[in-house]
């Protein structure tokens, strides 16, 4: 059973986004730019993107802040597997929506999926990093030292754990700008605390997403 954070959302397709999404006619030139530098097409973006355009500096940075994060230390399935379990813990049901989805690109099964939104792991590398992931986010970063010390042990380096902080950080900003706008979930929808998105909702293809999956198999093998 997943065990979702208490106060979990009203289902987001229910609920009308209290910002006006932005597709390319309504983009300024300096956004359009950043845009095809990252190969990415606003008016065929995850909802998500389009409402965040709204402020062309705050789509620039997380754009960017992604794909650095892309190129840096840990494997795509350990970054999917932190904002599973950071999504879950926030109760962000288009963030979680939005990961199960590109999980499943990644190569990760539903059961890994599961275990990940409870910070678990068959593999013990990665539980710890998980368990460390949930202590980090319920603490607010007041980690103890044995939190701290057990991603040591596990044989992650500092670079690694800095940028699992930095992962954390950067889903959070997710999950809170989605729960601020209540944006309108345009993957199929997966409430916390439910084990399969639900029968019947629309998905929209995210090609940043499926470029950045390319990406990936180049930078992690």
């Amino acid at each position: 059973m997943i065990r979702g954070h208490a106060c979990m959302q009203k289902e987001a397709a229910l609920i009308m986004s209290r910002f006006t999404p932005i597709q390319t006619n309504g983009a300024t030139s300096k956004l359009k730019r950043s845009l095809k530098k990252s190969h990415l097409k606003l008016d065929e973006a995850p909802r998500f993107l389009q409402v965040l355009a709204n402020s062309p500096a705050s789509l620039r940075a997380y754009i960017r802040a992604d794909a650095a994060l892309l190129r840096g230390q840990l494997t795509p399935r350990q970054r999917e597997q932190v904002a599973l379990a950071v999504a879950e813990i926030n109760g962000s049901s288009y963030s979680l929506s939005a990961q199960y989805d590109n999980g499943k690109s990644l190569g990760l099964t539903h059961h890994e999926m599961q275990l990940a939104r409870n910070a678990t792991a068959a593999d013990t590398k990665a539980e710890t990093m998980l368990r460390f992931t949930q202590a980090v986010v319920l603490q607010r970063g007041e980690i103890s030292d044995d939190d701290f010390q057990a991603l040591r042990k596990a044989g992650f380096t500092d670079g690694q754990i800095i940028e699992i902080v930095a992962n954390i950080a950067l889903n959070i900003f997710c999950n809170y700008f989605n729960s601020v706008a209540k944006m309108e979930v345009d993957f199929p929808l997966l409430q916390p605390g439910t084990e399969v998105p639900r029968a019947g909702s629309r998905s929209i293809k995210d090609p940043a997403r499926h470029a950045e999956n390319r990406g990936a198999k180049t930078a992690h093998g």
